[in-house]
């Protein structure tokens, strides 16, 4: 077996699952998860836990992403191609054409990182530190695009560990619930491993190998109440976020065997992360799930309705289809996941 690495980092997965592997901890979303995940149904009911692909409206919580903007397609003779009516090129013709196109930056709302949306700069094979991805693979190799500012607008591509392979895989299966807003309300909050093992044991939640795990804070609820005017001051101090300074939550997340880390929250962990050591990433949870042990997260999603279902109903697993785009070489995407419990 050839590795593109001689070392890789404390903790990882990279190699577990071959060489070559791109699904990371995906390789654990088995069909016995999927029928776990179909023996959750009993009430046949459905849930969408995507926010309006529109929402958050502005750009409050991230400057660089923004809302889409959706604009007609245009005929052969520049005409936009929206309640066209065809009788204008074709004699008698009874047909009125709406078609449209997006500009949409694919982690704006409700999404799916994909394995090459962080890395970090690492040493894989001795000869110094260079940006690195999930199981090795390099940036400027295996993911490219422009780094000058005067080509930002040339293309880029994840060659390798681009979102087409969650698309690929599926992504249906058990889905597990952890309620933090239930415990801990709207205030802002670190969740670090001991409080979030309170809240595991006080609700009886167990997380089993491949399965995908979902966090309720509400933040997603109070955003759709800010009806696409986010307050710039109130978004920032919100809802709980786990503390990804802490490293027995870290371990928790290596342990549990989690195919997928959810939250309805802007990171799924608290940002800003707070003090750490000299040298270290500002997003460490991201760190360790994407880029170490290749867990996918999703950010954004609207949990409200479906936590407060299955709270009333005294459960917390469900099925759950959340396909993203196949965007062959996209970091990111949005998702519309349907949960069905």
């Amino acid at each position: 077996m050839t590795l593109r690495w001689t070392r890789r980092p404390e903790g990882s997965t990279w190699g577990d699952f071959g060489p070559d592997d791109e699904l990371g901890r995906l390789n654990l979303l088995t069909p016995e998860k999927v029928l776990q995940g179909v023996a959750e149904v009993r009430a046949g009911l459905t849930f969408c836990l995507s926010l309006p692909l529109d929402l958050p409206g502005g750009n409050v919580l991230n400057p660089r992403r923004h809302p889409p903007q959706i604009t007609p397609t245009r005929r052969a003779d520049g005409r936009p191609n929206m309640n066209f009516p065809v009788c204008e090129e074709v004699d008698g013709a009874t047909d009125v054409i709406c078609d449209d196109r997006a500009l949409i930056h694919l982690q704006y709302s409700t999404q799916w990182d994909s394995l090459a949306h962080v890395g970090s700069l690492f040493d894989a094979d001795g000869t110094g530190a260079t940006p690195t991805y999930y199981n090795g693979f390099r940036g400027g190799r295996d993911i490219v695009g422009p780094s000058a500012p005067e080509a930002a607008d040339q293309p880029s591509r994840a060659k390798r560990l681009g979102i087409e392979r969650l698309a690929e895989a599926g992504m249906q299966g058990r889905a597990v619930m952890i309620d933090l807003r239930a415990h801990l309300g709207d205030a802002k909050t670190k969740v670090g491993y001991d409080q979030l093992a309170r809240i595991l044991e006080a609700d009886g939640v167990v997380i089993e190998p491949g399965d995908m795990v979902c966090l309720h804070t509400g933040f997603a609820e109070r955003l759709i109440a800010m009806g696409g005017d986010p307050d710039p001051k109130l978004v920032h101090n919100l809802c709980a976020g786990l503390d990804g300074r802490d490293p027995r939550l870290l371990d928790w997340i290596t342990r549990t065997g989690l195919c997928a880390l959810i939250a309805d929250n802007y990171a799924v962990e608290a940002y800003p992360a707070g003090p750490g050591p000299a040298c270290c990433a500002t997003l460490p949870l991201h760190e360790h799930c994407l880029f170490k042990l290749g867990v996918n997260l999703g950010e954004l999603w609207h949990l409200t309705p479906l936590a407060a279902w299955l709270r009333a109903h005294g459960r917390s697993r469900f099925l759950l289809t959340a396909p993203p785009l196949r965007l062959p070489g996209a970091v990111g995407s949005p998702t519309t996941p349907i949960a069905t419990v």
